[in-house]
């Protein structure tokens, strides 16, 4: 209500909050006043609306709604509630209850319900004929069970038992449970005393047993399981009545290993009583007898050696339990069928499910049979036909299972009487697996599944052979996974060839073992620090691939990633380098380089062996010393020295004796009549000293080979010539006449300190 308080404001307004326990004020609710402006001292009505899918803190289902007013500017609080959100309670299911025969309380179990979010009791109330009801017992620390006390309990009567669940909002109640407690007491398990089998009828056995102690004076309804352990479910026998103390069960296999277990319940009991725990297992095993029925049997032969005999390999499945009538100790192949008084000539005997033997190539069918501690059975005829009849067509084997594979085939057509398949696990080292086969007796089935030594990401080969009358079809053959996955790993790139803008890259393909799978692709990447990703996918039958467009003198980044249907895994990285220049323009230069180097070769060996060509290049000048201007010079003539101061040498010329020819009048020196003059002079250079050429002497073409002494002229004054010859030096004596007179001394030159030989004509 709202009124004046003394010496107080009027209150104008009043504020509701919806303030939540996990504090503050959340925008998922609306507060509603009606009416809004009411008279002064009038009762004032407001309404909070909670949106729960706004309101994230509401899951436990409880708040706080404060009450507040504004005062003076404030907001002062002035009242609080609490408020809980929550359902009814829900209704208790599948009551049962069970009587202990120990102290006779009765237990009952009940499932809950879906949660209330709200404090909830719970309660079994029990009730007799005519009685009131009365809380027979409550659980504890929220659990859906309890056990009424045997003084609240009317054994052998009938008696009404539910489960009350009370809130604040409702209370719920279970169906409501009539029994007689006895009814659902369980009782303790019966005790095996004793199995064995009758002796005359050995697929049966006889079983004693003792009830629990305190249930001798009740009538009791038994069951009793068994099985061997290798049959996946129990066979149950119902209807043993507990009070007989024994019982018979026929249809056991011979020298089979059972375990038996049995259990009890009052026989006028519902269907709701409860039956005793199992009994304790107890194993017995069967009496054994020879086995029965046919092998399966498979061969393979070939011829062995020039002797005319045949080597056989002969393999066959053990047989069932059922056949086997007791524990197989061996296995006879003999030539011919046991008959009474002596035993056929043998074999083989093993205990294994093959054999190697060697018979006449004749030899059309052998004998094999299966022995136990009880005897022998009857031998199974085996024929070893040739195989060369019609194949099938159409195989194809996908998979069954993670260990397993169907095989489909078409159907030939002629009629089959079996069919044989066998398989073999793929690997790198060959194998054979003695095992691995199986028969299908079925002549019309066109499909089988395998599953003995089946293995995933492995892979393995399967071959069919039609059994027809009289001869075995050749086989056909097909592979497959009964899983696949990622290869284990990548091939390793290896670098075959490089050039500037190709490299040729070559893998060993995958070990079987490792692949996983069948390969699918190989797919090689590359990519450079210029260039981006590059790709390209091979079939699995290639083992190398060249890559093309690369850029010269660039480093490249290359691997390969190997993929299977279920996934792909990528190799180690390869790093190459392009060539500068293909093997072509290496070649190229290296043969220009040859050539040059054999040019250089042939041209000096031309220049050394040549002697026209040296001559050409370096003339052979002849050694005035040894020439007959030598014998020129006249043996008396006087020796006077003439000194002539050098003109190029630094030290002084010494010239002994100069002797003038003269000519005959008319007639050019160096001229004979008849004569042509002769040609060009040309230079004589030798050696002066270390690395000086000194050029002393110019003579005519026709040199001094073959020529012949002229005739010693008559001698002749020339003027103007002055000398000196002490030997010293001194002024030379210059020639009126032009030097061409003196053809043989034109060019003459004198080194320092050298003496000039007199000269003459012949």
């Amino acid at each position: 209500m709202a009124r004046r308080g003394a010496g107080t404001p009027f209150l104008r307004q009043l504020s509701l909050l919806l303030l939540l326990h996990l504090g503050g004020t959340l925008g998922c609710a609306s507060v509603a006043v009606s009416p809004r402006v009411v008279p002064l001292g009038s009762a004032v009505t407001a309404s909070c609306t909670i949106q729960r899918e706004l309101c994230h803190g509401l899951e436990q289902g409880k708040a706080r709604l404060f009450c507040c007013v504004e005062w003076n500017g404030t907001k002062q609080r002035v009242g609080v509630a609490e408020i809980r959100a929550g359902y009814p309670p829900a209704k208790p299911l599948n009551l049962s209850c069970v009587l202990n025969l120990s102290d006779y309380g009765l237990t009952c179990r009940w499932e809950q319900g879906t949660n209330s979010h709200l404090p909830t009791s719970v309660v079994l109330k029990c009730t007799g004929s005519g009685a009131q009801a009365v809380t027979g017992c409550t659980p504890r620390g929220g659990h859906s069970h309890c056990t009424v006390p045997r003084q609240l309990l009317q054994l052998y009567r009938q008696m009404e038992i539910w489960v009350s669940a009370t809130n604040a909002l409702g209370t719920a109640e279970s169906e409501r449970l009539c029994i007689d407690p006895m009814d659902v007491a369980k009782l303790d398990p019966p005790t095996l005393q004793s199995i064995q089998s009758i002796p005359f009828q050995t697929d049966c056995i006889a079983l004693a047993w003792d009830v629990a102690w305190g249930t001798e004076h009740m009538e009791l309804q038994c069951e009793l399981r068994y099985r061997a352990p290798e049959d996946s479910a129990w066979a149950l026998v119902t209807g043993i009545i507990g009070q007989a103390g024994s019982a018979q069960r026929c249809g056991f296999l011979f020298g089979t290993q059972y375990c038996f277990q049995m259990r009890c319940r009052r026989s006028s009991a519902t269907a709701l009583a409860s039956w005793s725990e199992w009994s304790p297992v107890r194993n017995y095993t069967t009496h054994e007898k020879a086995p029965a029925g046919k092998l399966d049997a498979w061969w393979g032969a070939r011829p062995a050696g020039p002797g005319g005999r045949l080597e056989v390999q002969l393999r066959w499945k053990a047989p069932r339990q059922r056949e086997a009538n007791g524990r197989v100790l061996g296995y006879r192949v003999t030539l011919s069928p046991r008959r009474r008084g002596r035993d056929p000539p043998t074999l083989c005997n093993t205990t294994r499910t093959q054999c190697n033997f060697s018979v006449p190539a004749a030899t059309g069918r052998v004998y094999l049979s299966a022995y136990n501690a009880a005897g022998e059975a009857a031998p199974t005829e085996v024929t070893l036909l040739e195989r060369k009849g019609q194949p099938l067509a159409g195989l194809r084997a996908v998979p069954g299972g993670e260990r397993s594979l169907w095989v489909h085939w078409e159907a030939p057509p002629a009629p089959v009487s079996a069919y044989v398949l066998e398989w073999q696990r793929v690997t790198a080292e060959p194998g054979h697996c003695s095992a691995c086969w199986q028969m299908e007796r079925d002549g019309t089935a066109t499909r089988a599944l395998i599953q003995d030594g089946i293995e995933p990401f492995q892979r393995y080969n399967i071959s069919l052979y039609p059994l027809y009358e009289g001869t075995v079809g050749v086989p056909v053959h097909t592979t497959a996974y009964s899983q696949q996955k990622a290869p284990s790993h990548a091939p390793k790139l290896h670098l075959k060839r490089i050039s500037k803008s190709e490299a040729e890259l070559c893998w060993e393909p995958l070990p079987v073992e490792v692949q996983n799978g069948f390969i699918t692709s190989y797919t090689i990447f590359w990519a450079s620090s210029i260039t981006s990703m590059a790709s390209a996918t091979v079939t699995p039958s290639l083992s190398s691939f060249a890559i093309r467009g690369l850029k010269p003198s660039t480093l490249y980044k290359v691997h390969i990633m190997a993929s299977t249907a279920a996934g792909s895994t990528n190799g180690t990285s390869l790093t190459l380098v392009t060539t500068a220049l293909d093997d072509t323009e290496i070649q190229f230069l290296f043969l220009s380089l040859g050539l040059v180097f054999v040019g250089l070769m042939v041209l000096l060996i031309c220049f050394q062996k040549n002697e026209r060509m040296k001559e050409q290049l370096w003339p052979s000048v002849p050694d005035p010393a040894n020439s007959s201007l030598g014998k020129w010079v006249p043996a008396a003539a006087p020796q006077e020295p003439l000194q002539v101061p050098a003109a190029r040498e630094p030290g002084p010329a010494a010239i002994s004796t100069v002797t003038v020819l003269e000519g005959d009048a008319g007639k050019e020196p160096g001229k004979e009549p008849g004569k042509e003059p002769p040609g060009t002079p040309r230079p004589y250079v030798r050696q002066e000293g270390p690395g000086e050429p000194v050029q002393y002497a110019r003579v005519g073409p026709a040199g001094y080979r073959g020529q012949r002494l002229l005739p010693e002229p008559a001698p002749r004054s020339y003027e103007n010539l002055r000398g000196r010859g002490d030997g010293g030096g001194g002024d030379w004596g210059f020639l009126e006449e032009p030097p061409a007179t003196f053809p043989l001394l034109q060019g003459l030159r004198i080194g320092g300190n050298e003496e000039l030989h007199e000269c003459r004509a012949d």
